[in-house]
């Protein structure tokens, strides 16, 4: 166990003996870090247009990058209005708020200004931005926006409960205008992104893979394969998986992991099975965010497949 570890268990020890209204702050040097090692620095937000709505009053449109220093997924607090701050202090309640992933698990490294939502039966496009009405000037203004996350894989019986939600703030100042980012990968992360076809370990052993992907004018169709080296048969979760290109567009509606149907696998035997989703055909660059069922049931840990070529 090297020095830090031992340090941190010294001190965790020590609010045994301890009221447990003190507060334990850690020695510098010990910055808080996720799963993955990287230090975790939150979600970011990025102004990326700042002008009039079209009922009056202001629009801010936003890009979210992911700075967790793992997988997560963000959203506006409920019912929480953002605040705006002017120069000279005086706030204004921003009741129109879309800011989040829309469910998804994304990538540290990743940054995304949108994603897909389900309206009558039909998927739409959600941009991300925020609308002040009765705003009139966006010089000098302070942008801030209450928000949940979930890192990390997905337990389904803690996120069910959201026990594990993380409270956070965007502040975003809406004379920092950006106009040059890069979709999806804001930072490459060394080992994070796999080839497409790249086998991956799930529940029970099970290897699941990306067999072919073929591309038409509505999107794709993605045709996997699950491998059971078990005596039993069992189910592989994977949903359906999204995508995210080159316009910073999750594309896939969210649905709970083990929702979508998934063939039963044979004791070591293997199936093949088909998803699909709906993708603009001048869309690039685009990466599979996939989750696999890992470790127990109703457990996902998440990869990226690279099919930046289709």
């Amino acid at each position: 166990m090297n020095a830090k570890k031992v340090l941190i268990s010294i001190l965790l020890a020590s609010t045994f003996f301890i009221s447990a209204c003190v507060y334990i702050v850690l020695p510098e040097g010990l910055e808080e870090t996720s799963g993955s090692g990287r230090e975790d620095l939150g979600w970011a937000g990025l102004v990326t247009s700042v002008g009039e709505a079209e009922g009056g009053g202001l629009r801010v449109d936003i890009t979210i990058r992911n700075d967790t220093g793992d997988w997560n997924s963000m959203r506006a607090a409920d019912d929480k209005p953002a605040l705006l701050t002017a120069e000279d202090g005086e706030t204004i309640n921003c009741d129109t708020v879309y800011v989040g992933t829309g469910g998804h698990r994304v990538a540290h490294g990743f940054q995304l200004r949108g994603y897909t939502k389900e309206e009558d039966g039909q998927p739409v496009t959600q941009l991300l931005y925020v609308e002040c009405a009765g705003a009139a000037t966006a010089s000098g203004a302070t942008l801030t926006i209450d928000t949940i996350s979930f890192t990390g894989a997905i337990d389904y019986y803690v996120e069910i409960e959201e026990s594990n939600k993380v409270e956070g703030k965007l502040e975003l100042k809406l004379d920092e205008v950006v106009s040059d980012l890069t979709y999806p990968v804001s930072s490459p992360i060394e080992g994070l992104v796999r080839e497409a076809g790249a086998p991956i370990t799930g529940l029970s052993d099970n290897v699941v893979s990306l067999l072919d992907v073929q591309r038409s004018a509505e999107g794709f169709q993605f045709t996997w394969q699950n491998t059971n080296p078990s005596k039993f048969a069992l189910k592989t979760h994977i949903g359906i998986p999204p995508v995210i290109g080159d316009d910073g567009i999750i594309y896939g509606v969210y649905e709970t992991m083990d929702m979508p149907e998934v063939p039963l696998t044979p004791a070591t035997g293997s199936v093949e099975w088909t998803t699909e989703v709906a993708v603009p055909q001048d869309v690039g660059g685009l990466y599979i965010l996939l989750g696999v069922e890992s470790e127990k049931p109703r457990t996902y840990l998440f990869y990226v497949l690279d099919i930046t070529d289709k």
